[in-house]
């Protein structure tokens, strides 16, 4: 992806322009030593930014440190909709952006659903009548993120909503919801909103308005990452337990089998 594009993914890269200018034609650099001083993260390590809001703690968790938008095993993605149907109470695709293991975007189109947009859900999506105007098709964006998911990690936060905007299916065992792990859980097993993990486990506000669902991806991803090990190593166990579980019934149904053999032998002699 060109450095056009990257720019044009970045949703604070105008904050970042309007800042750079102010400061005039040669903002100064920040010194090699503050940036060793700088903490890392799973997105990279830290760097100095000219933009207030990369400054703020609010958002400084998940934003990305470096502009690699390459595909990498794992990808996040989060889906915003609108509203169709008559009375606006359906839901259909609105805007889809998928995101890295660093959080940069790889892919983030807003989307013209096949049916009449009736409602645009403006104060949660973030959608507008005007972003829609030059959407791509329906069927060409669901078939560029098939191409994109397809034999990767699919992290998320209730992502069967997502992939059933999209009309698509992928394997269980490459799916990571931070909305269905356990340790994400709620005391009494129920599910959490994404803001109240972000907020508890990654001390970063999201959500406060508008949703940015590359915002979303992006802690989603940065959950993940923070609880890869634990989160693998339970996915393994789990796989290891079902595997043992239906060779005890394949045993099962072969020694009950030999031994329907063995009473007709002994019937028929």
């Amino acid at each position: 992806m060109g450095g056009e594009s990257i720019k044009s993914l970045n949703p604070n890269w105008a904050l970042l322009q309007q800042k750079l200018k102010s400061q005039g034609p040669n903002p100064s650099k920040p010194s090699v030593s503050s940036g060793r001083e700088t903490l890392n993260s799973v997105l990279g390590k830290r760097k100095e930014r000219s933009n207030a809001e990369h400054d703020s703690p609010n958002l400084s968790a998940i934003t990305p440190t470096n502009s690699d938008c390459s595909l990498t095993n794992a990808i996040a993605m989060d889906c915003e909709m609108v509203g169709v149907s008559s009375e606006g109470n359906k839901s259909a695709l609105g805007r889809v952006s998928l995101v890295n293991m660093w959080g940069n975007a790889i892919y983030d189109e807003y989307v013209r659903p096949v049916e009449r947009v009736v409602d645009f859900r403006t104060k949660i999506s973030g959608i507008r009548p005007r972003d829609l105007r030059k959407a791509k098709d329906f069927q060409a964006v669901q078939k560029k993120v098939a191409e994109l998911i397809k034999g990767r990690i699919l992290v998320g936060h209730a992502l069967r909503n997502d992939l059933k905007a999209l009309l698509l299916s992928h394997p269980k065992k490459d799916i990571r919801d931070t909305s269905e792990y356990q340790p994400f859980l709620s005391r009494e097993g129920r599910k959490r909103a994404l803001r109240d993990l972000a907020a508890e486990f990654l001390g970063v506000k999201i959500q406060n308005g508008e949703h940015c669902p590359i915002e979303d991806a992006r802690a989603a991803m940065l959950l993940y990452q923070k609880n890869k090990k634990e989160w693998e190593k339970s996915i393994k166990d789990h796989l290891r337990l079902k595997k043992k579980q239906k060779n005890r019934k394949q045993k099962k149904k072969q020694k009950q089998g030999d031994g329907a053999d063995l009473n007709n032998s002994i019937s028929v002699s």
